[in-house]
Formats: structure tokens, C-alpha cells, sequence
């Protein structure tokens, strides 16, 4: 089944190919480091001997999750590598910006068997850590045959997503038979997993690191100072986190709806990807809102409507500076973004109904009283309009949404422990 895969993938190559210069139109990251993913790249261990640690983060939620694994590793293992690869160009520009030459970052590999050996070829990592849910048969199969341990880490796997790979039971048997540990983030997860094949032995429910989210005291001091900034304690502010393409027409139009009785409110709009920043910003601009780009570096003032987050990585600092926060990828069926960034804040979230990406953590903080899922996406307006008019229900949300975060951390401590295992073993 794997060499039938082999075979569609190769001939899908000048399909993919074409789709990434259609976007590099837009963004032209897309078209640049193509080698990358064929396997053709400089550096890998010219000069360094060290053996290596390969953690694979797809995009940026993923890069941002790993941050703090990545940041443990490398002070644990001063006597290994870090091979950081991304898939997107936004990534990318994470890993680059948090590691710098730390890490050593390259494109992950297309997921045939050229580009994967010579990948392997000149990296030779010993294990390989993949975050949440990317798996791959080739990337999969030929690590393994190269002696790389393999953990999925912060594991997830939805209803949906399980349908899907049970479509092709064979290639997913075989691709979870590499594995050598699937650390879970809760048990429906894993049961999934073992639904599909997955042995009981390579099972470890670990939780989501996630919860080991820090809040360190150089952000606290920057998230002081933009709330000064735009003026927090004399306006209500509500932050879009992450939104898609349908999301954003929604949240005006409840925006509108919001300012016929809250008229000193801002709204915060963060695109999911950068790509749309121009477009959000005009249809904000059509809508005749006065809108204040972040990336200008001029605070709002109080003629201002609308601030667009068009900066990358500053998505956690801008949900400090939230009244209240609405998670992008809900209000469609996306299956919704982190939601526990604005809890560490203490800021109470509401969300669309589409939220089976992350179903156990949204139930945890329903069940808390910390989130609002909306049964539909209509509802947005009077929800938020009753949430800013009411102070002592948005500081109780907010408080049992810390209280989620705290009673939740650990995972990380235990992914560590795991890879610890895997690392001894692999030298």
C-alpha cells in the first residue's frame, strides 16, 4: 500500500508545485527554499557530529507548542543536535525567530522516498519528535528503518480525523506500527488511536502541553505596557484570535451589532495567516471602520475602531490586553484554534460551535465556566454584548480558566521523561 501511495504522491509533485506558486502570489515564502522539500539543502552535520533530535512542527500553533519542549531539550542535551523542520513558510519564520541558530530549521521533507532518504541522509537523527498529528508513511517508514525512535508528542486525533484514516486502515496500521510511543493529550484520543491499530504498549496518555503554557515576566511587563497603551482601562477590548475566511465578515457584523451599546469598545482582529492581512484589513475598511494596523506600531487612539494583528508572534501578547476573547477556527468548521492562551490570561473565551480540534480542552473549560460555546455562530453578538456588560461574570470566567490551566499542567514534564526513555535506548 505504502509503494502505491509512493507512486500517486511522485505524480501529484507538479500539482503541489503549481498550488505553492498560486499562493507564493500572495506569499511569496511559498516559493522560496522549493529545494528544501525535495531533500536538497546546505548545512545538516557538516562541521557537527553531535547526534541529532528531529522535532517535526507542521505550522505555527504547533512551533509555539513545541517552543518550550524545544527550549528543555536543548538545555538536557547539549551533547545532541535540534533539526527543526516546519511545512510553512509562517513556521518557518517562528523557529527562525525563537532559536536562531540554536536549532539548525529546514523545510520537512515532501513525503516521498527520494526526498525523505536524502533528508535523513544528511541530518541522521537518532529520534524523531513529531508534534500533535502529522504522520506521514514514508517519513515514518524510512526513519525507522534508519534506526530513529519515533514519539508522536502532544498527540491528538479527533472523530473526524479518525474516519478519515480508517479510510486507508492498511497505510494507517503501518505507519502506526513505527511508532515507537504516541503520547496522548486525553484518553479519547488514545482510543482512537487504538481503534486504528495502535498496540496498548506504545500508548501514554501524557496530556496537552499546552497547560504548561509560561506566563514570564518580560511578557507580563510588555503586556502591562499595551494595555497603557490602548487604553484598557477606559474601553472594553475584544480580541479575534485566529481567524479564517468567513470568520472575520461574521465578527464585524456582530461588531456592528455590539457598538450600538457599547460605543467604547475596540476590536482586535489576528488572521490565522498572514497572507490575508491586506484583504482583512480592506473588508474592515469597506465596513467603515477606522482600523489601526499593528504592525505600524502607533497604539489606537480613541477614534479608532478596529486594530489588525498583522504582526507574526505577538498573538499571545495581544490576548493580555483582551476584555474578552473569540477563538478563530469555530465559527466555521475549521475545528478551532488553542483556547488555553486567553485562559492563562485569565480572559473569559467564547468560541463558534466547531470546535472537535480541541473538543476535550473546550469541555474542560465549559464544564469550569470559563468558555461560552456557542450553539451558533448568530449568537456571537448577545453573547458578547451581555459578557461586556457584566464585569463579575467575565473576572469569574476568567479566574476558573486559570484555575484549568494550573490544575492541568504537567504534561511536558512527562513528554520529557518519555523522550529521556527513547533517547537512552536509541545510544
Amino acid at each position: 500500500m505504502r509503494l502505491i501511495y509512493s507512486a500517486l504522491f511522485y505524480c501529484l509533485i507538479p500539482i503541489i508545485v503549481l498550488r505553492m506558486l498560486l499562493r507564493s502570489r500572495i506569499a511569496p515564502a511559498y516559493r522560496q527554499r522549493m529545494a528544501e522539500r525535495l531533500g536538497f539543502f546546505k548545512g545538516g552535520r557538516s562541521g557537527d557530529t553531535r547526534p541529532a533530535i528531529w522535532v517535526h512542527a507542521v505550522s505555527v500553533g504547533e512551533s509555539l507548542a513545541a517552543a518550550p519542549l524545544i527550549e528543555d531539550l536543548l538545555a538536557s542535551y547539549p551533547g545532541h543536535r535540534l533539526v527543526v523542520t516546519t511545512t510553512t513558510p509562517t513556521g518557518s519564520e517562528r523557529v527562525k525567530a525563537l532559536f536562531g541558530d540554536r536549532v539548525f530549521h529546514v523545510y520537512s521533507p515532501w513525503d516521498t522516498p527520494g526526498a525523505v532518504k536524502r533528508f535523513l541522509r544528511k541530518t541522521k537523527p537518532e529520534l524523531l519528535l513529531i508534534m500533535e498529528t502529522e504522520l506521514w508513511p514514508n517519513m515514518l517508514h524510512y526513519s525507522r528503518k534508519a534506526g530513529c525512535h519515533i514519539v508522536l508528542a502532544n498527540a491528538r486525533l479527533s472523530q473526524r480525523s479518525a474516519e478519515g484514516y480508517a479510510r486507508f486502515a492498511s497505510l494507517t496500521r503501518g505507519m502506526l506500527a513505527q511508532l515507537n510511543i504516541v503520547a496522548c493529550q486525553a484518553r479519547a484520543d488514545g482510543d482512537r488511536f487504538l481503534s486504528l491499530g495502535l498496540q496498548p504498549s506504545q500508548l501514554d496518555v501524557t496530556g496537552s502541553i499546552k497547560f504548561d503554557l509560561e506566563l514570564d515576566g518580560e511578557l507580563r511587563d510588555a503586556a502591562e505596557k499595551l494595555r497603557q497603551a490602548w487604553g484598557m482601562s477606559q474601553r472594553s477590548i475584544i480580541v479575534a484570535a485566529s481567524t479564517h475566511p468567513g470568520e472575520d465578515e461574521q465578527i464585524l457584523a456582530a461588531f456592528t451589532r455590539i457598538r450600538q451599546s457599547v460605543d467604547n469598545c475596540l476590536l482586535v482582529i489576528v488572521p490565522r495567516h498572514p497572507e490575508r492581512f491586506d484583504a482583512v484589513y480592506q473588508l474592515c475598511i469597506d465596513a467603515g471602520w477606522s482600523v489601526q494596523r499593528r504592525s505600524s506600531g502607533i497604539a489606537p487612539g480613541p477614534g479608532d475602531d478596529i486594530v489588525l494583528g498583522d504582526t507574526m508572534g505577538e498573538l499571545l501578547l495581544l490576548l493580555s490586553a483582551a476584555t474578552v476573547a473569540v477563538i478563530g477556527g469555530s465559527l466555521v468548521n475549521h475545528g478551532g484554534h488553542n483556547v488555553l492562551e486567553a485562559s492563562a490570561w485569565g480572559v473569559p473565551v467564547v468560541t463558534g460551535p466547531y470546535m472537535f480540534n480541541f473538543s476535550e480542552i473546550s469541555d474542560l473549560l465549559v464544564s469550569a465556566g470559563a468558555m461560552t460555546r456557542l450553539a451558533d455562530p448568530e449568537e456571537l453578538a448577545d453573547c458578547l454584548t451581555e459578557l461586556l456588560a457584566s464585569p463579575k461574570r467575565r473576572r469569574e470566567m476568567g479566574e476558573a480558566g486559570q484555575q484549568v490551566v494550573a490544575d492541568n499542567r504537567g504534561a511536558k514534564k512527562q513528554l520529557l521523561e518519555l523522550i529521556d526513555t527513547q533517547i537512552s535506548s536509541a545510544t
